[in-house]
């Protein structure tokens, strides 16, 4: 019993649910940057360049005999994939930068004012002539 009840302790912190919905979230917005990459940028990309469709883009390394299956090795899902990732740390850059520059325009804890050496003599004296 002891054991569930530290796990849902830990299941319950804020951490692990922030944890869970970033995750969630970032699942889906991976999936519409690879439409993004495949559907929308690629393609157009691909028309300048000759017509050229990147998802086909391979080069095989050992022949169909039979039933075995050809060797490729796809380096157009690679050059699709790698443009996904780019948009995405890039996203996650800009996102990372604006909530930075959201906390840095939180109010700073003012410094106590540094009082003059004059004014500091001056309380002293005072101070002294108090006592007396």
């Amino acid at each position: 019993m002891k054991i569930i009840s530290e796990f849902k302790q830990f299941a319950m912190r804020g951490n692990v649910v922030d944890l869970a919905v970033g995750v969630i979230i970032g699942g889906a917005f991976g999936k519409i940057i690879t439409s993004l990459v495949e559907d929308i940028i690629m393609p157009p990309i691909g028309a300048i360049l000759g017509g050229v469709n990147f998802s086909d883009l391979k080069i095989i390394l050992k022949q169909e005999v039979g039933e075995a299956v050809a060797v490729t090795w796809n380096y157009g899902t690679f050059l699709q994939t790698a443009v996904s990732f780019l948009i995405i740390a890039f996203s996650i850059f800009m996102m990372i930068k604006g909530i930075n520059a959201l906390r840095l325009k939180k109010e700073e804890p003012a410094k106590p004012v540094e009082v003059p050496n004059q004014e500091k003599l001056l309380m002293e004296i005072r101070d002294l002539l108090k006592n007396k």
